[in-house]
């Protein structure tokens, strides 16, 4: 049975900084793509971050400068890291593991950890 347990998220002060990671208990977590996509309340998810399994990173604009996101594959292990924190990051954040070849697609998901920037 897959697992993603996200870890990390807590209550920071905009402009504070939170790391979150992601163990996978996945065989052949390498060739995963893992990505990072947060839901706020009465909004959709939305992606935050992605790294492919070759290191590749993508974005989104809001996340652009501010957040890390990086991966060590000897611990199956995904990290999210975030400085400079505004409010409007206050979402649950959800870590995901992605494995896609053609048409064939398989995601996985945590829980989800609670990311709230208030001073």
């Amino acid at each position: 049975q897959v697992q993603l347990v996200e870890s990390g998220g807590g209550l920071v002060q905009p402009g504070g900084s939170l790391r979150l990671s992601c163990a996978a208990s996945l065989s052949a977590f390498s060739i995963y793509a893992m990505g990072w996509y947060r839901q706020a309340p009465g909004k959709q998810r939305e992606l935050v971050a992605t790294i492919s399994s070759g290191g590749r990173t993508n974005y989104a604009d809001s996340a652009n400068g501010r957040f890390t996101i990086s991966r060590d594959n000897a611990k199956n292990t995904v990290y999210l890291q975030m400085n400079s924190l505004k409010p409007e990051d206050t979402a649950v954040y959800y870590c995901n593991a992605a494995l896609s070849s053609g048409s064939f697609r398989r995601d996985y998901w945590g829980q989800g950890t609670q990311v709230t920037v208030s001073s």
